[in-house]
């Protein structure tokens, strides 16, 4: 099995789909991975790194196309709807490429890889079971995101986090208020608490309280029905506009109290929440500091511009874009040992491709496949009828003959 890894060339994504140690553990398996020459020199691996570890340089990126059974990327299709089409013609027949293809929110990007002949792997849609842990990417970039989202809070407020005492005085912590508590959310509370802040969190999901007290921050509760907030793989539902109101409503005199404000809240495939309105920024303290790790998909905050960082009323908005590629190192670390434990899935003990689609993970995470999208949930966002499993003649009469014997 020939594996390749091209440089990735979305702007500022830095990132890089395998790290040699990665790289190492599948040459030893046999696997033969070609890169190209510089793909993961931006995340921190020179070139010699991957040479000591078994992979073999080139210096084209056709080459890695044109060679390769499998190609990895970090911002595949969907995923990059900034200059991916020049990779797309070099796809073919048969090929299988593996990546974030954003395929919730771009069902689009399958529709157009399953018309060249490839089969396309989506590792966002990988399932959140205990099997598949060590193949969530988007938990591993999420933790990422989360550490580094109280340090851009940190480095843009004008307040200390922890207490001092002094000779000069006591200086105060700074309170934090992290809203959205999944993963990204935890490790923010976590990260703010250990830098000394007074944190606090919020999320419309019970289930989280246990979670935010585990790490040392206070539940921020608020008087609404949340008996349904919680979806499909312990994801926030999406709320109607009732809820929102009363929930903004009742977060204003919470917002207010705040030094640093971290929002998180997202919904698979669809536009964040505003949980953060204008008159909400209006009361807030000057000099405060808001985060918005929601901006790529319009932000929890009323004023947020994605990939700026803004004043407004006396507050600092962020609102970053692609986070976790600013810790590319650990983020190429974290996202090739997901890639790795995926190839070792799909691969036998010979190397060789075996998509078992009576595998919830490779039925689950197969978007484009023999010229068609097979994913019953992608089949519904693109508008393409349901796929009816087609009964073989011996298939029918293994059917009654098994019926008959039970008979």
């Amino acid at each position: 099995m020939l594996v390749g890894i091209p440089s990735e060339i979305k702007t500022g994504e830095r990132r890089v789909a395998l790290a040699p140690a990665n790289v190492q553990s599948l040459t030893e398996k046999g696997i033969q991975i070609l890169l190209q020459s510089g793909a993961g020199v931006s995340a921190g691996y020179p070139d010699a790194e991957y040479v000591k570890a078994g992979a073999t340089l080139v210096d084209r990126r056709e080459q890695i196309f044109s060679d390769a059974e499998i190609v990895l990327q970090v911002q595949s299709f969907g995923a990059n709807n900034e200059n991916s089409d020049s990779d797309l013609k070099l796809l073919r027949q048969g090929q299988l490429v593996i990546g974030m293809m954003d395929p919730l929110a771009s069902p689009q990007a399958a529709q157009t890889v399953a018309a060249t002949g490839a089969t396309a792997i989506a590792l966002e849609l990988v399932p959140r079971i205990s099997r598949a842990q060590s193949m969530d990417v988007l938990s591993s970039m999420a933790t990422l995101s989360g550490y580094k989202s109280v340090l851009m809070g940190a480095s843009a407020s004008p307040r200390i986090f922890p207490m001092l005492m002094t000779a000069a005085g006591t200086l105060q912590p700074a309170r934090v208020l992290i809203m959205g508590v999944g993963v990204a959310g935890l490790q923010a509370c976590a990260t703010a608490k250990r830098l000394g802040a007074v944190v606090e969190a919020y999320d419309v999901r019970p289930a989280a309280r246990e979670q935010i007290i585990s790490v040392g921050a206070k539940p921020i509760e608020l008087d609404l029905d949340t008996g349904e907030s919680e979806g499909e793989g312990g994801y926030a539902k999406e709320q109607g506009d009732d809820f929102l109101r009363r929930q903004r409503e009742q977060m204003t005199a919470v917002v207010a109290e705040q030094d640093i404000i971290i929002t998180t809240a997202a919904i698979p495939g669809a536009k964040s929440p505003i949980l953060v309105t204008e008159d909400m920024v209006k009361a807030m303290k000057p000099g405060a500091v808001i985060v918005d790790l929601a901006a790529e998909r319009g932000g929890n905050c009323d004023l947020t511009q994605q990939g700026k960082t803004i004043t407004a009323h006396g507050v600092t908005i962020i609102g970053p874009e692609n986070v976790p590629s600013e810790l590319a190192y650990h983020a190429s670390q974290m996202y090739g040992k997901n890639m790795q434990t995926l190839l070792e899935l799909i691969l036998d003990d010979s190397g060789n491709l075996q998509l078992n689609f009576d595998d919830e993970i490779v039925a689950g995470t197969v978007v484009a496949h023999q010229n068609d999208v097979p994913h019953a949930y992608m089949r519904k966002l693109l508008g393409l009828p349901e796929i009816t499993e087609v009964t073989t003649p011996e298939q029918e009469t293994a059917e009654e003959t098994t019926a008959i014997d039970q008979k």
